[in-house]
């Protein structure tokens, strides 16, 4: 099982996991025989109370104009091997446009990110960053089939996974890393054993195929998409099957997709370190003075030091837990996500350092999935099995003994957790798919793809091997000069104005724009 920075992100998910109610619905599994799936009618609802594998909050507010948020389950073949087989259940919400009923141009539709992370609970989350695109479009997301209320797969139980995420997750000795190696077999044993024969049947692939249903049932002629993080790779996947079917789209923290799982990880762990430079640069530079760190470097060194203490001596978190060494380092992972947490994570560092954990494992939480009553969402068990469905590597000790040098030279903070997160598909019962996505597409109409110079989780190179990977003529690349993950929900209005002229108008910008 993975470190939680194995992730190929699900930062704006988890983001959302703090700031909007999660929402929930049923799955099926049934024999549609020979059903016209695309004909199906969706039966939408007032959206009802969350499970926990979407995240278990409440409902959403309502709309500031008065509306709900509404919700519907989409038939879709369990293997799309045998499509006329058994159906499992996709779990939509949505917000109708409220623009001119004559200016509609058909659904938008937003996947946030993960694997693993539940579009039904972020979407609300967004709603308002996203508002003026609902003039044109019904804004619409969705569960990923392994996700959330989409016949979620699962593993650990709660109880299991606080103990996980306690163990150390970067080994120093034969005993630790023998004991990494268990745990790793026992978690992927559970998933094969709990999630009723869905392992095979949740990768993107599959997940591209569910969102052309989507767009048939939803009535559009093309498919018009908004995909961020690992949303951007789905979208590419899509692309490459589906050219003809592109309407408007848009990438944003992009995925390389030329990458295997090693260099997708050893990209990550440059950009957590980039990321990491760029937070201490920004503490040590304000006026008011850095209570963490006199200068970046002995920010840095600070950190370094907290965490090689915690690995032999926790200190208190939340009660019962103590913060480890691996829990520290996921908090400070979760905080370079976005700037706007670097404040919390100033304070968390602080504290640690007077021997109180709380914050720092608040964090740790956030990017696990963990509600503060102690459940999980299935963010963690989704994650695990999409990436295992997906990546054809499998690795093995020798392996990461091999590749922990470089690890630890791209980054001394978190290479080694990185490195031995390679080690999350070991014995996994599923054959992956292959090295890397295929994304070519040619025929596709254009996609407008956005790279963040200071993005931790998707670094800013993949944008532009992303827009080689789609081919001439495809990706049309723009450049955001700024920091976190992501450029739209940043809210510079120059990313902004460019992505809403596009979906809501069609007008490109000229490929090489850069947004300060």
């Amino acid at each position: 099982m993975p470190n939680p920075p194995r992730m190929r992100t699900a930062a704006l998910t988890a983001t959302a996991l703090l700031l909007s109610s999660l929402l929930a619905g049923c799955s099926s599994d049934d024999d549609s025989g020979d059903e016209d799936l695309t004909a199906q009618e969706l039966s939408w609802e007032d959206c009802p109370a969350p499970s926990q594998a979407q995240g278990g909050k409440g409902s959403p507010s309502p709309l500031p104009d008065g509306g709900t948020w509404q919700c519907a389950t989409m038939k879709a073949p369990r293997d799309w091997d045998d499509p006329k087989g058994d159906t499992i259940g996709i779990e939509l919400i949505r917000v109708k446009a409220d623009g001119p009923a004559n200016q509609r141009i058909g659904s938008l539709i937003f996947n946030f990110g993960g694997p693993g992370g539940s579009g039904v609970a972020a979407l609300p989350g967004f709603g308002e960053t996203y508002e003026k695109l609902r003039t044109r479009y019904d804004l619409v997301s969705f569960d990923p089939r392994g996700v959330g209320g989409s016949e979620p797969v699962r593993c650990e139980n709660d109880q299991q996974l606080d103990a996980h995420f306690q163990q150390d997750a970067s080994p120093d000795d034969a005993a630790e890393r023998t004991e990494l190696l268990d745990s790793t077999k026992e978690f992927n044993k559970a998933c094969e054993k709990n999630s009723d024969g869905m392992l095979p049947h949740v990768g993107t692939s599959d997940a591209a195929r569910d969102l052309d249903l989507m767009r048939q049932v939803l009535g559009d002629a093309k498919l018009h998409y908004f995909g961020i993080s690992y949303g951007t790779e789905l979208g590419g996947v899509y692309a490459h099957l589906f050219p003809r079917n592109v309407g408007r789209a848009v990438f944003d923290a992009v995925v390389d997709p030329t990458q295997n799982t090693e260099q997708g990880a050893l990209t990550q762990v440059k950009g957590f370190e980039l990321a990491l430079d760029n937070f201490a640069e920004d503490c040590t530079s304000k006026t008011e003075g850095c209570p963490i760190g006199a200068t970046p470097q002995d920010v840095k060194d600070r950190i370094a030091k907290l965490l090689k203490d915690l690995d032999s001596k926790p200190i208190e978190g939340i009660f019962p837990r103590e913060l480890t060494q691996s829990a520290a380092t996921n908090g400070i992972v979760q905080a370079m996500y976005s700037q706007e947490y670097w404040p919390l994570l100033t304070q968390g560092l602080e504290q640690a350092y007077g021997g109180h954990g709380q914050t720092l494992m608040l964090l740790s939480d956030s990017l696990n999935g963990r509600s503060e009553n102690g459940e999980y969402s299935n963010i963690t068990a989704a994650n695990v099995s999409i990436n295992c469905a997906d990546e054809k590597p499998r690795y093995t000790p020798a392996d990461v003994e091999q590749k922990l040098p470089e690890f630890r030279a791209a980054s001394p903070l978190f290479g080694d957790s990185f490195a031995w997160a390679l080690l999350s598909c070991t014995d996994w019962p599923v054959a992956g798919a292959a090295d890397h996505p295929d994304v070519s597409a040619p025929g596709s109409a254009p996609i407008l793809v956005i790279g963040n110079t200071g993005d931790p989780a998707t670094p800013y190179e993949g944008a532009r091997r992303m827009v080689e990977a789609l081919g001439k003529g495809v990706g049309v690349e723009l450049t955001y000069k700024g920091q976190g993950h992501g450029a739209y929900n940043s809210k510079n209005r120059c990313v902004q104005d460019a992505v809403n002229a596009y979906l809501l108008d069609g007008k490109l910008p000229a490929a090489g724009t850069v947004c300060g």
